[in-house]
């Protein structure tokens, strides 16, 4: 029985134009790495499973792609144990490796192994898919590419400072400006845990920002629906919902939180951190993005311990974050090394793909046309232009020879899926002067040119 020719649900094939468009923001990513001092790592695609759990949530746990161990898993599992066992005791009998949630989590991985020979404060960039078993949906998908930068053993906060000046300069070289400008929300995981312990909440710390974090989604009404369920008191309750109408205000955010954090240092360590972040911003000019205080952003993975970024797009554009990440001082301590500050941003290629395709911002030439495409009339002919073929390609210009001497009807039904900026027909009467006839696809203008002046192709392709 055949089996049927799909892919698998949340993942996807890339060709053609589309590639070329991914490998265009990739390149522009990758060039503000280098520019700004990262160095470039890449980890396996799968990790032992304890290196991922218990590092992102019970809710990001449960999105984790286990792995199966292999050969007859079950053989020791006693019967009894294949009926009483629930699924999350069932896991490690049956599964001991795990397909990566993230890049951060690697990463510190990688740091406690080699930090005997890593120069401190390691700045490293990394370029690679991750996998969660969400729900597809638009914008989101079970594999998808993170473009992360993150640095390791250093407490500064200049490193915040540096981290949004490189998602200023990505976004502006990707054309997101003026009007189509993306919003880089920034908070504190300080601030957080100080407006739960002021309201006396701090055991429910993580159902609380992860209801706050819901907040664009299900709006005020819905949060506080969902913070009745976890038992609070009425006056709990209305406090919060106090906090609900703060606004956006920078200004009267801040003072909301000076005056709520009266009895709570880490709420006033998490204030402090966010005024001296924005201080040193205003010595620069951001070109891409613009900054928003937003005390519901809570980013629902447990390692963030200090400020957390999350990049909305450009208004008009129904599309989740972009980007994200913040910081994680604890992290390299769940492997046995050293307790290393880290902080780390993110890029969702496939967001910002969907994004930048959304308000035409990929340049014409970027697109998998080719330079030159030349008719085959005969063997002797094609053999007549190899030459020719190979100084082309030398000098940077794509050429495709098609292999097959047949009718020049068939030849432009393939042209017309395959697409070309030049066609040229080596016709035997002028070839004999070495010569070729050439045909602008852009514009039907027809000229004859010399084979031996290669400028000539270049110009015509300009």
């Amino acid at each position: 029985m055949a089996t049927s020719a799909s892919v698998a649900r949340g993942t996807r094939d890339f060709y053609g134009d589309e590639l070329i468009r991914r490998s265009y923001i990739i390149e522009i990513i990758e060039g503000a790495f280098k520019r700004f001092g990262f160095s470039a790592i890449q980890t396996p695609s799968f990790e032992n499973l304890d290196t991922l759990m218990g590092k992102y949530g019970e809710e990001g746990d449960r999105l984790i792609f286990k792995i199966l161990k292999s050969g007859d898993y079950l053989s020791k599992l006693s019967d009894q144990d294949r009926i009483e066992f629930t699924s999350s005791e069932m896991t490690p009998q049956i599964s001991d490796k795990a397909l990566r949630y993230d890049l951060t989590v690697p990463f510190a991985r990688f740091v406690v192994q080699n930090q005997n020979e890593l120069a401190l404060p390691f700045r490293r960039y990394q370029i690679q898919p991750v996998w969660r078993a969400d729900r597809p949906q638009k914008g989101r998908f079970r594999e998808f590419y993170q473009c992360d930068a993150d640095v390791v053993g250093a407490m500064s906060l200049w490193q915040e400072v540096d981290l949004i000046q490189l998602y200023d300069t990505v976004f502006s070289e990707l054309g997101l400006l003026g009007d189509q400008h993306p919003t880089l929300r920034i908070n504190h995981r300080k601030i957080l845990a100080g407006i739960a312990e002021s309201f006396g909440i701090e055991d429910q710390l993580i159902p609380f920002t992860v209801a706050l974090d819901k907040l664009d989604k299900i709006g005020a009404e819905g949060v506080l629906k969902e913070l009745n369920g976890l038992g609070l008191s009425d006056s709990i309750l209305e406090k919060v919902d106090t906090f609900l109408k703060v606004g956006s205000n920078l200004t009267d955010q801040l003072n909301f939180l000076d005056g709520l954090f009266v009895h709570s240092e880490q709420g006033r360590i998490g204030v402090e951190e966010i005024r001296f972040l924005l201080d040193q911003l205003e010595a620069v000019r951001l070109e891409s993005i613009s900054l928003k205080l937003d005390l519901t952003l809570a980013r629902g993975l447990n390692y963030y311990t200090g400020i957390i970024f999350e990049v909305s797009a450009p208004e008009g554009v129904q599309m989740g974050s972009i980007g994200g990440g913040g910081r994680y001082d604890n992290l390299t301590s769940q492997f046995g090394g050293q307790a290393l500050g880290g902080v780390g941003i993110s890029f969702g290629l496939d967001r910002i793909y969907l994004v930048l395709e959304a308000l035409g911002l990929f340049p014409e030439n970027v697109s998998d046309r080719l330079d030159v495409f030349i008719i085959n009339y005969d063997d002797q002919s094609s053999r007549q232009l190899l030459p020719f073929i190979q100084k082309l390609r030398k000098a940077g210009i794509s050429v495709e020879l098609y292999p097959i001497a047949t009718k020049i009807q068939k030849q432009f039904k393939y042209l017309d899926k395959r697409t070309a900026q030049l066609v040229l027909f080596p016709k035997s009467e002028l070839l004999v002067e070495d010569k070729i006839e050439v045909k602008n696809l852009s514009n039907g203008e027809v000229s004859i040119l010399e084979i031996s002046e290669i400028d000539q192709i270049k110009k015509a392709l300009n």
